[in-house]
């Protein structure tokens, strides 16, 4: 099997509107492992929760096996599902506290993504755009039942309302999917930051820019100017 080369970029920024960045990322570039992580909670809440994901997915051994790997990431995400919710009872009077998750991991060919909540990993390939994770919200749900349409949902009240998240619920369920890699795909993992200001048209122009550090900085520079209401996490991942 061909190994898989990349080039990868992470930034994150406190968003036009907030002053406190509740949002973390992970970038293994040397391993193919990417993590963004969305906190919720507030102050010594979300912060900890997202920096508390992305420090046990840094300690994850990927020099197992492919399916080992996969199992050692979930297995360590549910592991800090239970360590945010200690935390929340010890810390912060059992208020919800925790945070969303999407990864990727690069092996060989293929791409691995885990995810709980709305931060998403879209990918790029021959001039289209295509979302690879499926938000757990409640305006995805809606929408998946026909109770509204994609109009509706682009600004619908509920859309912060997120179904999943590491920490929050007692049951932490994670969403794992697999993808073929091909040379020339840009993969984005961001947090709801960057798709909440940008176009998915505005989002495509940026991922056309071979070089991808400017390529992960226009994103976040373009949300600010689009005045970004929450936080914004862009990880970009070029196939070479």
């Amino acid at each position: 099997m061909v190994q898989t080369h990349w080039l990868s970029s992470a930034a994150t920024h406190c968003g036009a509107v907030r002053n406190m960045n509740e949002d973390a990322f992970l970038n293994r570039h040397n391993d193919g492992l990417w993590v963004v992580a969305d906190g919720m909670g507030g102050h010594d809440a979300g912060e900890v929760a997202s920096a508390m994901i992305t420090a046990t997915l840094a300690r994850v051994d990927v020099e197992q096996p492919l399916p080992d790997v996969v199992d050692a990431l979930e297995d360590s995400l549910l592991d800090v599902h239970q360590k945010i919710r200690t935390y929340s009872r010890t810390h912060c009077e059992g208020r919800t506290m925790g945070s969303t998750v999407v990864s990727l991991l690069v092996r060989q060919s293929v791409g691995v993504c885990l995810w709980a909540g709305d931060s998403r990993l879209y990918r790029y390939r021959d001039h289209k755009l295509q979302k690879i994770s499926d938000d757990h919200s409640q305006v995805n749900e809606m929408l998946a039942r026909g109770m509204i349409t994609p109009e509706e949902a682009r600004n619908h009240p509920a859309s912060n309302v997120i179904t999943r998240a590491v920490g929050a619920s007692e049951t932490l369920y994670v969403d794992v999917t697999l993808v073929e890699l091909r040379k020339g795909d840009v993969y984005l993992l961001c947090s709801d930051g960057l798709y909440g200001a940008l176009s998915e048209v505005k989002m495509v122009h940026h991922l056309k820019n071979p070089d991808v550090e400017s390529c992960t900085q226009a994103l976040i520079e373009d949300a600010l100017k689009a005045g970004a209401r929450d936080n914004v996490t862009v990880v970009t991942v070029q196939i070479q």
